[in-house]
């Protein structure tokens, strides 16, 4: 199988899984996260929190956390006491793990792992006066996460402490898409929903948006679990691959060989 891998924080590990089952990973570099060039606005985040004046953090990424750690330098330590000393809401596995690594664990889980579950979480309760924290995500997916804590009457203090790439390799993926057009690829493997959307964007921006959809139409699609699916039927695709139940790397690849061992 010639499995099309767009980039993800995961990408090797996922990509090692693929080969460790006989297929050949082909990277395709979609998402980058990078540094911010400018940390003035986390670095007075990071001394807000130091000095206590948030009650509760929502942490949407694992790679957010990441970056605020590296940002606070010297200050790492009181950022992290600053932690312990909150209620910590995570989106989902991914901040979870973050946690883990520094020595905490979330307080409350999203029941599922959006911004919309997030909300779940905090649904009908009085926030008036609630001050909160909030790690986001480059693109503004978040803000009406954002809005509604405010209508409920919290004090909402976002920050968003890393960039993505503004510009992908369009040649790299310009051909991918031609080789999907031209059905030499086997399957497409989709594991966050920016994938899928920074894939439409470059494909509207190379003036490829026929081949990928040929392509797309005619290569079966893999998806991490029901978050992936419904960002993919926003498009008018459906995955032919899934995990049954546990929405991670290991389960999704499974998935991939069983479906390979029954497709004709």
């Amino acid at each position: 199988m010639r499995i099309m891998v767009p980039e993800s924080r995961e990408l090797d590990l996922f990509a090692a899984m693929l080969e460790a089952e006989g297929a050949t990973a082909l990277r395709c570099p979609l998402v980058k996260i990078l540094p911010l060039h400018d940390t003035a606005e986390p670095d007075a985040w990071i001394d807000s929190a130091i000095r206590g004046e948030f009650d509760e953090l929502i942490l949407l990424t694992g790679e957010g956390l990441r970056h605020l750690l590296t940002i606070s330098g010297a200050r790492r330590d009181s950022f992290t006491a600053a932690l312990k000393r909150m209620r910590l809401t995570v989106r989902g596995p991914k901040p979870t793990r973050a946690l883990r690594e520094i020595g905490l664990s979330p307080d409350v889980t999203a029941p599922i792992p959006t911004s919309e579950g997030v909300l779940e979480t905090f649904a009908g309760a009085d926030l008036s006066g609630r001050r909160i924290g909030a790690q986001l995500y480059p693109g503004g997916g978040a803000e009406k996460m954002v809005s509604a804590l405010h209508r409920q009457g919290a004090k909402v203090f976002p920050v968003t402490p890393y960039r993505y790439a503004s510009e992908t390799e369009m040649a790299q993926v310009a051909d991918f898409i031609h080789e999907l057009a031209a059905g030499r690829i086997t399957m497409v493997a989709f594991t966050a929903s920016l994938q899928i959307e920074r894939l439409m964007w470059v494909a509207k921006e190379a003036g490829l948006e026929a081949q990928l959809k040929l392509g797309l139409s005619r290569t079966p699609i893999a998806s991490v679990g029901p978050v992936m699916q419904k960002a993919l039927q926003k498009y008018g695709y459906e995955a032919a691959v899934q995990p049954e139940n546990s929405y991670h790397l290991k389960p999704l690849v499974r998935a991939i060989a069983r479906w390979r061992q029954s497709a004709p």
